[in-house]
């Protein structure tokens, strides 16, 4: 378990499970609410290619926000904050 901790950079097992929970939580509800936000904006009548293209598109900021919110109603906001100031520096964006 220690080098799970270690990968995951967590101080226990709680920890570990906490933020498990919350990639999985936040991995579903990003791809339901891309589905919610195609469909408000009419954009399900496009062929699939540029359907499935959009809504993959769509999912990488979609999950990088409620990867945030769900991390801090789960009380892990600092360590899915972190994670997401890396993850903005790769896309170029410095906060």
């Amino acid at each position: 378990m220690q080098k799970i901790r270690n990968l995951f950079k967590v101080e226990s097992n709680i920890q570990l499970l906490i933020v498990n929970i919350v990639f999985a939580v936040t991995g579903t509800a990003s791809v339901y609410l891309a589905g919610i936000i195609i469909d408000l904006f009419g954009l399900n009548a496009l062929n699939a290619f540029a359907y499935w293209t959009l809504r993959i598109l769509l999912l990488i900021p979609v999950y990088q926000i409620l990867l945030v919110i769900v991390g801090t109603l789960f009380g892990q906001f600092g360590y899915f904050w972190q994670m997401e100031k890396k993850m903005l520096k790769r896309f170029g964006i410095k906060l």
